[in-house]
């Protein structure tokens, strides 16, 4: 096993990283073009939502099939290929002019983007003593967290300097930078044993997964809490685009600094389930993401900053302790089971548009936080529930 601090856990922790600061910048980057994509193409704020949500929605089908792939072929060949596919995607996006190619390539794009979330933690943990893997695991966490940010402000910024294909130039150059990369520096595994490739044992873990109450709840905490999260922003970037605002892409992506108060929620969440079981704690998170919506319904810059601020701390200190129930509750086939959590949290992602859509109609961004605070009742509800399961 890689000690910590050698140079082949040096080498593996910096290429993973990388890759995830990449990967998740290629998968959020279109989020603040949204406003401009509707007057290019012509599109409701609903079919403008999809260029974006279609991306999560393919990556969480992916990851139905990328464990057993990856089970049976090899970590690293699995991550390999997929990246490939991604830099192949993303120079397509700076080649599209119509809806129906952004669509086509975005959703091809999130299915080999799903390659490495589905592969990262499996390999870290066969490849690395434990204190390694536990602070590679770490940087890579925080690394798709600060790739997040960096694709929607790189995005934001270059789509203001021209055209809005643009923002893809970027990207397709990291892309390729990384694929390059993590051929040549990632090393081979050393400890994969792989298993015998059976749609059917994978299936069966997944459905075992589904038919135990304490693990499908927090399969839908997950899953509806980003639901929501992620598309009150989609939804806001369409308020700051329009009168009284009239902000553009560059300033519009600023909004995702707000992502800045998860890293800290996911640190404290935690501490804080040392002091409160772990669903009063998960609850606690949910209520404050509905504090921090109520907020951002005073139509001024400062406070709807201040409510995403707020918004982002709950949500991911819920997120957090979810993941982390999960994993301890699954009677078997734990990863699988942390897997299909990943699953329901991006097909959330996807979804939301959908359900928040008639209330935008209705009420604008009133409307929206009418129907995010009535979603975040229910989980609210779920995460009370699993006090029955223990802390």
């Amino acid at each position: 096993m890689i000690e910590k601090n050698t140079p082949a856990f040096r080498r593996i922790t910096w290429a993973m990283s990388f890759a995830a600061v990449v990967v998740f910048a290629c998968l959020h980057a279109l989020q603040p073009l949204l406003p401009e994509l509707s007057r290019t193409f012509a599109l409701s704020e609903l079919q403008t939502s999809w260029t974006y949500a279609i991306g999560t929605l393919s990556l969480g089908v992916s990851l139905l099939f990328y464990g057993a792939l990856s089970d049976a072929f090899g970590r690293r060949e699995l991550l390999i290929w997929t990246l490939i596919g991604m830099t192949a995607c993303t120079f397509a996006l700076t080649q599209v002019d119509s809806y129906g190619e952004l669509l086509f390539w975005r959703a091809l794009q999130g299915f080999c983007l799903g390659g490495l979330p589905a592969i990262a933690i499996a390999y870290l943990g066969e490849e690395l003593s434990r204190p390694a893997m536990l602070s590679a695991v770490a940087s890579y966490i925080s690394a798709s967290s600060l790739g997040g940010i960096l694709g929607r402000l790189l995005a934001g910024f270059f789509a203001e300097l021209g055209h809005w294909p643009w923002a893809f130039w970027p990207l397709f150059i990291a892309s390729l930078l990384l694929s390059i990369l993590v051929l040549r520096y990632l090393p081979r595994s050393q400890h994969f044993e792989a298993k015998p490739f059976s749609w059917r044992v994978a299936a069966a873990n997944n459905w075992f997964h589904l038919r135990q109450p304490v693990l499908l709840t927090t399969f839908l905490i997950g899953g509806l809490n980003f639901f929501i999260y992620v598309n009150q922003y989609t939804y806001m970037s369409f308020v700051l685009a329009a009168e009284p605002f009239n902000l553009g892409s560059g300033l519009i992506g600023l909004l995702f600094l707000t992502y800045l108060t998860g890293t800290l929620g996911s640190a404290l969440s935690g501490r804080i389930a040392q002091k409160l079981p772990a669903p009063i704690a998960m609850a606690l998170g949910v209520v404050i993401m509905m504090a921090g919506s109520l907020v951002t319904l005073w139509q001024s810059i400062p406070l709807i900053i201040l409510g995403f601020f707020i918004t982002a701390f709950g949500f991911f200190v819920t997120h957090s302790l979810a993941s982390s129930w999960v994993n301890r509750h699954a009677l078997k086939a734990k990863a699988s089971a942390s897997a299909m959590y990943l699953v329901f949290y991006y097909v959330g992602a996807s979804t939301g548009s959908l359900y928040l859509q008639p209330f935008w109609q209705w009420q604008k961004w009133s409307g929206v936080i009418v129907g995010s605070c009535l979603m975040l009742s229910f989980t609210l509800l779920l995460c009370l529930n699993l006090r029955r399961f223990g802390r």
